[in-house]
């Protein structure tokens, strides 16, 4: 397969499982409680946030699992932040962006993000092969 249409692909591939996990997240958002919106929403918030950025970056992942450890990395910092009291520090009282940002931190959120960043590192490994 030529390179473009590969890319091509791998573009649009992103952009659909993009948008199917934030149908997902919203999903959770309004209607999940309990682990599954404590716990899963966490899971699949850092894998939503990688087949977005693959979406703009296709091309061949040049730096090793550098975007799974920048997505891992702004996680944990958004979560520390959290431990911090930023909402509250910063005076955010909009719900949407409470929701958004979080208001409570969690070591068990850092184990999601972990767990959530696991599939973004093997997809990284395969394109990895696939552009060798």
């Amino acid at each position: 397969m030529e390179y473009t249409q590969q890319k091509h692909r791998i573009r649009t591939g992103m952009a659909i499982a993009s948008a199917v996990l934030l149908g997902i997240e919203i999903l959770i958002g309004m209607c999940a409680g309990g682990w599954v919106r404590s716990y899963l929403g966490d899971v699949l918030i850092v894998t939503l946030l990688y087949t977005l950025a693959r979406t703009f970056l296709p091309e061949k992942p040049r730096y090793g699992l550098l975007l799974p450890a920048a997505i891992l990395l702004f996680s944990f910092g958004v979560e520390f932040l959290q431990l911090w009291g930023f909402c509250d520090k910063l005076g955010i009282t909009n719900r949407f962006l409470r929701i958004c940002i979080g208001t409570g931190y969690s070591n068990l959120d850092l184990l999601c993000y972990a767990a959530g960043i696991l599939p973004c590192v093997i997809c990284e490994i395969i394109l990895r092969r696939k552009y060798k």
